[in-house]
């Protein structure tokens, strides 16, 4: 068995197995991911000053630029997890909703929460002057998520969910929404 096939079957036990298990791992799994985007932040900050960069946007255009992506992103997410929750699951995915989510930002793209993260990694890396956080660490971060999206997430999610995950995937972008569905109705009424 390959690792990410070990992954994939673990996120998948733990996903469809008892709720107990699945409440302990919740908090674990929140506080593993904050660490890695702790990390990334951190990370960036220290080559920053080891590097010397200089300051990317002067004050206040940082803070002005920071908010512009920052509010997005926090609203973004939140509005995302809400309708996770509203489905009795967690962004975490050892305690997922129980069946796809598709209302919301999630009919517009599958991983709104993580197009919000990236927002939010921009707009820090203005905000903190941060030139690694803006131009090295914001892109690893997005590759290394769209790499853990494609090679665990989506294969679990298609074991658990089967054909209807299968059809959302199909008819729905991974990180931005289709501009024309946002804003223009098809002749046949649907968007």
């Amino acid at each position: 068995m390959k690792g990410t096939d070990f992954i994939i079957n673990t996120f998948f036990r733990v996903a469809t197995g008892g709720a107990k298990v699945r409440t302990l791992l919740t908090p674990v799994g929140a506080i593993l991911f904050l660490l890695l985007l702790g990390f990334f932040i951190a990370i960036s900050l220290w080559l920053d000053r080891l590097a010397g960069f200089p300051v990317i946007f002067p004050s206040p255009l940082n803070v002005i630029i920071s908010v512009s992506l920052l509010l997005p992103g926090i609203i973004l997410m939140s509005w995302s997890a809400l309708h996770f929750l509203r489905t009795r699951g967690t962004p975490v995915p050892f305690n997922p909703p129980p069946r796809v989510v598709s209302t919301g930002p999630y009919a517009h793209c599958r991983n709104p929460m993580v197009s919000g993260i990236f927002f939010i990694f921009f707009g820090l890396g203005s905000l903190l002057q941060s030139l690694s956080l803006l131009c090295i660490f914001t892109p690893i971060f997005i590759f290394l998520n769209v790499v853990e999206l494609k090679i665990i997430e989506e294969p679990e999610l298609e074991k658990r969910l089967g054909q209807e995950y299968l059809d959302y995937q199909r008819s729905t972008p991974m990180f931005f929404p289709r501009w024309n569905r946002l804003f223009f109705k098809s002749p046949t009424g649907n968007r």
